[in-house]
């Protein structure tokens, strides 16, 4: 907190702060456990009518009226990162976005309008990198018009708890309706670690997702489109040289692009994979997707095998940093990607559009 001179607290913050990532200090509501004071840090968002709004990193918004302040200050924009890679929020967005590559994409501004026939809201919502050239509520009504002529609710692929991620755009599409529907985090780590985890005896690797590697995949009647989107639009040939990339993470040169693979570890007597697993390696990044194991062959290390194996050919193809999304839900999943080094680096959410409530309830997967 800001202390003055003369040792005593001090809000040093005002409403032209809005925007920045803040520390503040408040007197807890009455009836709270014996705690005087309550903390609070992240991107302050408002500051209307004598209340604060605050953005914390995971998403959550906290509401704290101005005359329950103590101190306040403008902090860093988000604290320095201990280990693993380093990466900005801007790298990391369009990565993962080329390695779940929608079927149709189209620019608004700088955003980018992504549709695939409803297969998971990844390859279906708006990628709101930047500006959209046009005012927010003009540029809302073009993503709902472009959606609308697919058939397909709008959805906006938002971020917090990074550099440069978008706690005022969520705020304001809060402010307009729209709806936050899912909430996960995008974890990243080195990758050499994950590939020394297990020797990957018995994985099988493959181009292509086969039928047997669908018979495990979560997601059951997998149609042709999210076949592309599986694997990342159109992969480059087997055979084709690897193109080189800047060490920032951006597109493959001509001739080139993100290199997928599929991982499977046969189950039993010709049933389906007792587990499975998705890469995409992208420059310096590999990413790590649809790591599923027979609910029966569970706590068997199988899942770490499988991450193994891949990681193992993303090094040989000259990755050296990895990623990963998971749901913030997700405790055991959370607590084995911990152990192999990997840390959160920002939290994603998807808001859907505004409709009516006869309407609610035709979301699509994540």
């Amino acid at each position: 907190m800001e202390i003055s001179s003369s040792g005593r607290l001090e809000v040093r913050i005002t409403a032209a702060d809005v925007g920045k990532r803040v520390s503040v200090r408040r007197l807890s509501e009455s009836g709270t456990s014996g705690e005087k004071f309550t903390d609070t840090v992240g991107v302050l968002t408002s500051w209307d009518h004598g209340v604060l709004v605050i953005t914390r990193r995971n998403g959550v918004v906290v509401r704290i009226p101005e005359s329950s302040l103590v101190a306040g200050k403008v902090v860093p924009a988000a604290p320095a990162r201990r280990r693993g890679p380093a990466a900005s929020y801007g790298e990391l967005a369009r990565v993962s976005s080329r390695a779940w590559r929608p079927v149709e994409s189209e620019r608004l501004g700088e955003w980018e309008l992504r549709a695939a026939e409803g297969f998971t809201r990844r390859a279906n919502s708006v990628l709101p990198l930047g500006d959209p050239g046009l005012p927010l509520d003009a540029a809302l009504d073009a993503v709902r018009r472009w959606y609308g002529e697919r058939g397909l609710p709008a959805y906006m692929q938002t971020a917090t708890g990074a550099e440069g991620t978008q706690e005022l755009l969520c705020a304001e599409l809060e402010r307009r309706g729209w709806v936050r529907e899912v909430t996960a985090e995008l974890w990243i780590g080195a990758l050499a670690p994950v590939a020394d985890r297990a020797e990957g005896a018995g994985v099988t690797l493959s181009r292509q997702a086969d039928e047997a590697w669908l018979a495990r995949y979560q997601r059951k009647g997998v149609s042709e489109v999210a076949l592309k989107v599986l694997g990342s639009g159109s992969p480059r040939s087997w055979g084709s040289p690897r193109s080189s990339e800047a060490e920032s993470g951006g597109e493959a040169e001509s001739g080139g692009g993100p290199s997928v693979w599929f991982a499977s570890v046969p189950g039993e007597g010709g049933s389906a994979p007792a587990a499975i697993g998705r890469c995409v390696v992208d420059g310096r990044w590999a990413g790590f997707a649809a790591v599923e194991v027979a609910p029966e062959q569970r706590r068997r290390g199988l899942g770490t095998t499988v991450m193994a194996a891949l990681a193992r050919q993303a090094l040989a193809e000259g990755a050296s940093a990895a990623w990963l999304q998971v749901e913030a839900d997700n405790e055991g999943a959370r607590a084995l990607y911990a152990e192999m080094g990997f840390a959160l680096h920002h939290t994603y959410h998807h808001y859907r559009e505004p409709v009516p409530a006869a309407s609610a309830g035709s979301g699509i997967d994540r």
